[in-house]
């Protein structure tokens, strides 16, 4: 475990298949999840722009609404392969990465390095605490970003804040929401821009996801701490932790 300015970076075992569905989900999600948050954030960024230039979501929506030749005219081909590949590359990366992970993290549990449980940065207090996975949920289903700033994933909450904001804007989501409040179905459904509103379901599943379980895993390492610190504290005694106590 090491703390930083935007948190606390962890080895924590994954189920590989897991990490392959949040990557077929959206390139890059597997990575943040095993904490590479460099290389997640330049695949959902290649994801993202590529997508952008060949049009796939605008040519899926055609195809969901069988009208195939607009679908088939609006698909850029030249796009294709590098959407292609990077894609596949998500996917075989996120799942492979997941078992070398998964060995690390049991060395790690073996040699059960102490923890710390409170580290002072220049910008930010980080610091290890019980929390609530439904909270980390709720507030990313809220508004995705604010579940993993409740986490104190501060710059990659601040960049998922952004770019749900770039495709609420883009794709007119709370244009589309306020006037079908009002009744307004037909301009409701006529304002969405389906190019950048097919990002939006699964950047907010995600983060619902990822805002819950860092939830979990933060509480296995306060209470892994909190075990190592009676351990030094109480040599000798036999003293049980948490007994009631489920993640």
């Amino acid at each position: 475990m090491l703390h930083s300015g935007d948190g606390v970076t962890y080895f924590w075992p994954r189920n590989p298949y897991i990490a392959m569905w949040w990557s077929a989900s959206f390139p890059g999600f597997g990575k943040v999840l095993h904490n590479q948050y460099a290389r997640g954030i330049f695949l959902t960024l290649s994801e993202v722009f590529i997508n952008l230039f060949a049009h796939l979501n605008e040519a899926m929506v055609y195809t969901f609404c069988g009208r195939f030749d607009l679908a088939k005219a609006t698909l850029q081909p030249r796009w294709m392969y590098g959407y292609m590949a990077v894609y596949i590359y998500a996917l075989w990366s996120s799942y492979r990465m997941t078992f070398t992970m998964n060995r690390i993290s049991h060395l790690a549990e073996l040699e059960n390095e102490r923890l710390q449980p409170v580290v002072i940065h220049p910008f930010e207090i980080q610091y290890l605490e019980r929390k609530s996975p439904i909270m980390g949920a709720i507030w990313s289903l809220a508004f995705p970003g604010l579940g993993l700033l409740y986490n104190k994933k501060v710059v990659l909450g601040i960049y998922t804040i952004i770019w749900w904001w770039i495709f609420a804007h883009m794709s007119n989501f709370y244009d589309s929401i306020f006037l079908l409040f009002h009744g307004r179905f037909e301009q409701s459904v006529a304002v969405l821009n389906p190019q950048w509103l097919l990002f939006m379901p699964s950047v907010l599943a995600g983060t619902i996801y990822y805002g819950y379980i860092l939830c979990v895993d933060q509480n296995h390492l306060f209470k892994k701490e909190q075990e190592q610190f009676y351990a030094e504290r109480y040599t000798g005694a036999h003293v049980r932790l948490f007994p009631a106590w489920k993640s």
